[in-house]
């Protein structure tokens, strides 16, 4: 039985990560999405454990103080972070691992990492870059953002792209297919298949 790997994937927005992640989901249904936790209140049909961990911000401060979780931020005054347990946890069950982040909660894995051999062995990252051109015209296409919004994320991608050489793997975008199909490669290779 080859080991359980946690597949980490990141990018600028526009990049596709959240439909990679679906498609590799849906293509190998042994791999499961990592619930991250987050002191905001359930929207509507949302579950605790399932969508989310929600937590009170006491108990998520607690944990942080407690050294409770790999990565956290503090973004629009609501805590959200990834739960050490989550991972742990379900590797040692033998369970393949994906998680969305952006770069600096990759940067927290990577570090992480390098403290702990057993992570660091199971770790796999991976940045979906793409132009300039490219993002601006994915976030117009989507048409749910206004002209300040995707200029701000212009921005912010202007960033992330700056540290796609810290991944172990990058797929420069080009069509869905296509970059799923690189995608499913880069996790059967570090599955051993």
């Amino acid at each position: 039985m080859s080991r359980a790997i946690l597949l980490l994937i990141s990018g600028p927005a526009g990049s596709g990560k959240t439909t990679l992640c679906s498609r590799l989901m849906e293509a190998y249904p042994s791999v499961r999405r990592v619930v991250t936790a987050t002191t905001r209140n359930p929207r509507p049909g949302e579950e605790d454990g399932v969508d989310y961990h929600f937590l009170t911000p006491e108990a998520f401060k607690a944990g942080i103080a407690n050294d409770e979780f790999y990565e956290h931020a503090l973004v629009h005054c609501r805590h959200y972070g990834v739960l050490k347990r989550e991972i742990d946890g379900k590797l040692d069950a033998g369970q393949d691992l994906l998680l969305n982040v952006d770069v600096q909660g990759a940067a927290s894995f990577r570090k992480a990492a390098a403290e702990s051999p057993t992570l660091a062995e199971r770790l796999t990252t991976v940045f979906v870059e793409l132009s300039f051109d490219q993002i601006r015209e994915r976030l117009l296409g989507r048409g749910t953002d206004d002209e300040a919004e995707i200029t701000r994320r212009m921005k912010s991608a202007e960033i992330e792209l700056k540290e796609a050489p810290h991944f172990q793997h990058r797929i420069q975008s080009q069509d869905k297919d296509a970059d799923y199909a690189a995608l499913r490669d880069i996790y059967l290779g570090a599955k051993g298949t």
